[in-house]
């Protein structure tokens, strides 16, 4: 066993839509959605859910946004078991009009895209086992529902996925999903934002993970700069490790801004800029700390995206 840093335990998969499920996997359903089957949750299962429950909320207040902290509050979600995705989606469907459904794992693009260009969450209906607890290959119900499922109760959250979902159906016909899930990958699942009392989590990603939850916010080593869209779509990001970097918005206003954008042109422009490397620092970047990049000093470099 490594270090507790030596890994962060948000799945590496997050937002690898199409290296998805294989076909062995696929549901009768053609949508790939599948019945939760809440009943048949083991007692083992639901222990593993509330020893991940109860250690991120001792790690979360003070470093997860207030709006997750609100979302938390008023979802059907505690400790002692596994949520009932039919409770959450009453919950959703009444503040923003989204639902959870159930799908066995990682889906299709075009499937993912699908379901969230019509408010449905695809969250998979597995929880990882007692010896996964800070690794695991896939997204599993822990991520997808404590990571996500709060952030969906705010309004501009939940504008700005379902706009992500009509964007990558338009970037899956165009070729560009590359750069598009960059820019989810550095704001829905790693994202951070500036509140008045200091930057805050507000990515899945980092909010599910114990050892990436204290690392994007304590460590010396990330970068954290602000948000700048044409950057972060250049901006390849680790599957492997902790990020190098780190994008702060300054509100969630801002990602409503960028569901407004028209992508097609950004594509065009990009489509012979250079490359940048997760750790990269730029002239033009809005520079919150520059990290000394002492975590990633000397290890062999891993899988990039």
């Amino acid at each position: 066993m490594q270090s507790t840093l030596s890994r962060p335990d948000a799945p590496p998969a997050a937002v690898k839509h199409g290296l998805a499920a294989a076909e062995a996997c696929r549901p009768q359903r053609p949508d790939w959605t599948i019945d939760q089957g809440w009943e048949r949750y083991t007692a083992q299962e639901h222990a593993v859910w509330k020893t991940l429950f109860e250690r991120q909320m001792k790690l979360l207040p003070g470093r997860a946004c207030d709006e997750f902290v609100q979302g938390m509050r008023e979802l059907p979600i505690g400790a002692d078991e596994i949520p009932d995705f039919r409770r959450l989606s009453d919950a959703l469907m009444r503040r923003t009009g989204w639902q959870v459904v159930a799908v066995p794992g990682l889906v299709p693009d075009e499937v993912f895209f699908e379901h969230l260009a019509h408010r449905r969450f695809p969250a998979g209906h597995f929880i990882r086992k007692p010896h996964e607890l800070d690794y695991l290959e896939e997204p599993d119900v822990f991520h997808d529902v404590f990571g996500h499922v709060p952030m969906l109760m705010n309004p501009v959250i939940a504008d700005y996925i379902q706009a992500y979902g009509e964007g990558g159906l338009r970037a899956h016909r165009l070729g560009q999903l590359t750069r598009l899930a960059r820019v989810y990958w550095y704001t829905v699942e790693f994202g951070l934002l500036r509140q008045k009392d200091g930057l805050r989590i507000y990515g899945a990603g980092i909010a599910s993970s114990s050892t990436e939850s204290v690392f994007a916010l304590d460590s010396a080593s990330p970068n954290r700069i602000g948000f700048e869209l044409e950057r972060v779509m250049r901006t390849r990001y680790r599957i492997d490790d902790f990020q190098e970097s780190y994008f702060v918005i300054d509100d969630l206003e801002q990602l409503l801004e960028l569901a407004r954008i028209d992508f097609a042109p950004l594509y065009e422009k990009q489509s012979g800029a250079a490359e940048l490397c997760p750790g990269d620092v730029l002239d033009t970047d809005l520079v919150i700390t520059r990290g000394n990049g002492s975590w990633h000093a000397g290890r062999a470099q891993g899988a990039l995206k």
